[in-house]
């Protein structure tokens, strides 16, 4: 494992080649056993290239790299090692424009690169549900109206007109969940929150209209920002996921500048996922994206 790397130096000095960098893949992929990504059989065979393995069920052959967002990938591995420490512990991200520069490879491979990171990145499916005290917010992510040209723009200026919807729900000193939701309404939100939040669970928003109903099955309160008010009895505040919010708009606004509506959910799961993350040591960190890297993910697909 990797648990002193402190800086990329440390991480390139610990994989000075290829098959130091197959090896480390192996070891995480394989840590609770072999198995052919092709069948599930686990009866694996090796070959003396130390590369390539093959089934004993299915007789096909394949590399580590085979069922991952590294498959059939023509740059080194060590080359994705580094575009994995720059995700991973930049605390905004980085550039699709200066990865390629740090890399040495075209922008729209550095783009590439950087989604299906984003893809690993991504929770396939929730843990246990949110408890405790919970704060939920929305924000809005798109330009302003009167910068737009005129035939982009939707006439309105109020709630979010012409902006995409983006919902947050933080467990006090917990786990971070964030994703683009399709509208505002309230139904999408509450649904979402009583998908995530246990029943029981205090929940603290804002005065936004769509969350009221909530108190049905879980305790609700909420402050009057319009009114000037953004602590209510020294508990009662969303100021921890109004933070996510800064970290988001720097995040986008800052190094990326504009996400497209369709990939703005993948820009989301790459925060929230640093979040999640930010109290792990550095090489702690760098395996855990390791270990999400199941799933591959094709050009073709990215772009349809």
């Amino acid at each position: 494992m990797i648990a002193q790397i402190d800086s990329l130096f440390d991480m390139m000095a610990a994989f000075p080649d290829e098959q130091s960098c197959l090896d480390h893949l192996q070891a995480i992929r394989w840590q609770d056993g072999e198995f052919c990504p092709h069948c599930g059989g686990m009866r694996v065979y090796h070959f003396s290239d130390r590369k390539t393995f093959k089934c004993g069920d299915c007789r096909q052959r394949f590399s580590i790299k085979v069922g991952t967002i590294f498959e059939d990938t023509k740059l080194p591995l060590r080359k994705w090692f580094m575009a994995i420490w720059m995700i991973t512990n930049h605390p905004k991200g980085i550039a699709s424009t200066t990865l390629a520069k740090d890399l040495k490879v075209t922008q729209k491979t550095a783009w590439f690169i950087l989604h299906r990171l984003r893809h690993a990145s991504t929770t396939k499916s929730f843990n246990a549900p949110l408890k405790g005290t919970v704060e939920a917010d929305t924000t809005f992510v798109g330009g302003k109206e009167k910068n737009k040209h005129s035939n982009d723009g939707t006439g309105g200026t109020q709630g979010g007109a012409g902006k995409e919807v983006v919902l947050g729900i933080l467990e006090r000193e917990g786990e971070l969940r964030a994703s683009h939701v399709p509208d505002h309404k309230g139904g999408t939100l509450k649904g979402a929150v009583r998908e995530n939040v246990a029943a029981g669970s205090t929940v603290m928003t804002d005065e936004d209209r769509s969350f009221k109903g909530l108190d049905k099955d879980i305790y609700h309160h909420a402050v009057n920002h319009s009114a000037g008010e953004y602590v209510h009895h020294y508990t009662i505040h969303t100021n921890g996921i109004e933070s996510i919010w800064a970290l988001l708009k720097r995040q986008i606004i800052g190094v990326h500048h504009w996400v497209s509506p369709k990939h703005l959910d993948r820009y989301v799961q790459e925060m929230t996922w640093r979040f999640n993350r930010r109290d792990m040591r550095v090489g702690a960190r760098l395996n855990d994206m390791f270990s999400c890297v199941e799933g591959r993910l094709t050009y073709k697909e990215l772009i349809a």
